[in-house]
């Protein structure tokens, strides 16, 4: 009778991940480059219905100051600012890093004044920063580079 000891199971796999040359948590830098094109992307969307005072937001809503329309200019800017920050992800740049690092964190800030008028969706750009700065702050930049 054959056992589990008679099968060399976990070798055939172990080559194929000890040949990989990504540097460890290049993964998660990848990962908070592609959450930062998305958001900007949703932010983008989200700021031109805000502006054009689409119906899906909560009626009768207060604000930290202004009103909807505001807001949505303000939500489409940090998008705009998102955008340019995954882009320049791609570079690599120590720069980069920290400028994505700061936009995700004013949009944090932004997504957090505009819970008003999306509640749930505004919890959920937040986490979706926390992610991004968590990627990019622990794995990314020079420690990325290092490995």
């Amino acid at each position: 009778m054959r056992t589990m000891r008679d099968y060399d199971i976990g070798s055939a796999y172990a080559s194929d991940f000890a040949a990989s040359d990504a540097p460890r948590g290049a993964g998660w830098v990848v990962f908070a480059t592609i959450l930062l094109g998305f958001s900007a992307l949703w932010n983008f969307f989200d700021g031109i219905a805000a502006i054009s005072s689409a119906h899906v937001f909560a009626a009768n809503a207060n604000y930290v100051f202004s009103d909807l329309n505001t807001w949505g200019w303000i939500v489409l800017f940090l998008g705009i600012l998102q955008g340019i920050a995954a882009l320049l992800l791609l570079t690599g740049s120590e720069f980069a890093r920290w400028f994505g690092i700061a936009s995700a964190a004013l949009n944090g800030l932004g997504q957090l004044a505009f819970v008003p008028a999306y509640p749930w969706w505004a919890l959920a750009m937040f986490s979706i920063d926390v992610l991004i700065i968590y990627g990019l702050a622990v794995y990314g930049g020079a420690r990325l580079r290092e490995a």
